[in-house]
């Protein structure tokens, strides 16, 4: 399933969503696993009037592989959440163990993804899209605030879920 709202919205937009905190950690955020584990851009859709809802109630515990391409955050992180935080996080490439290196809790739990989404939508952006696995969890999240803006666009793929571990 889908869900997206689409409209323009201004550079400060971009600017607020990519230095935006989750957690400790300012990003945008964009997200899939399914049947690719390579991020890959896409034009905005037409727009659409739907109310627009997360799908998915986050466990306090899960493992999962993200795959981000975001001016915040790229690369590919092996991540464990315990008890509703990140408890570890593993770089599996050269940006992403460079970043970890840092703490686990700049790596974005799912949730924290799905809050980026969600204020994506309340502030209109021109792209705001989740898709979610045949499992029920998100399994790609892309966000363009403003199609017009450079650096703004982020996706994260979500692979290897495993809810419950941790």
């Amino acid at each position: 399933m889908t869900h997206l709202r689409s409209r323009a919205r201004s550079v400060l937009l971009a600017a607020a969503l990519i230095a935006g905190t989750v957690g400790t950690m300012g990003m945008t955020a964009a997200c899939d696993g399914g049947t690719s584990s390579e991020p890959k851009g896409r034009a905005s859709p037409a727009p659409t009037t739907t109310r627009n809802a997360v799908m998915w109630q986050e466990p306090a515990s899960y493992v999962y592989t993200l795959t981000s391409t975001s001016q915040a955050l790229a690369g590919k992180f092996r991540v464990t959440v315990r008890d509703g935080k990140v408890a570890d996080a593993v770089g599996l490439d050269e940006n992403s163990r460079s970043l970890v290196k840092q703490g686990p809790d700049r790596i974005p739990k799912i949730g924290d993804l799905l809050d980026m989404l969600e204020k994506a939508w309340e502030e209109q952006a021109d792209t705001a899209e989740v898709k979610y696995a045949v499992g029920g969890h998100p399994a790609r999240i892309t966000l363009d605030v403003d199609e017009n803006a450079v650096d703004d666009e982020a996706e994260y793929v979500i692979t290897g879920y495993e809810p419950g571990a941790g």
